[in-house]
């Protein structure tokens, strides 16, 4: 699959973490994004993550978000 970078920044960036690590472009992007979701995932736990989302989408978890859902909601969610 192709990634198409239409960004100078990006470029300019992948190409100097290319140079600088002595690797292709393509590993360059491997390498840096396997990097980050790494200091991404060691530094916010999982209910972090999730504070974050709700927050960046104004979710407020009050008593009827935090309910269970009835056996037929969820039923009907998987067409069974």
């Amino acid at each position: 699959m192709a990634i198409n970078v239409n960004n100078e920044e990006a470029d300019k960036l992948t190409r100097k973490f290319a140079s600088l690590a002595g690797v292709s472009l393509t590993d360059a992007i491997v390498i840096a994004m396997k990097e980050a979701i790494e200091r991404r995932r060691g530094t916010e736990t999982p209910l972090q993550t999730a504070r974050r989302i709700r927050r960046k989408h104004n979710v407020v978890l009050n008593e009827q978000a935090r309910a269970t859902l009835p056996r037929e909601t969820l039923d009907d969610m998987w067409d069974d």
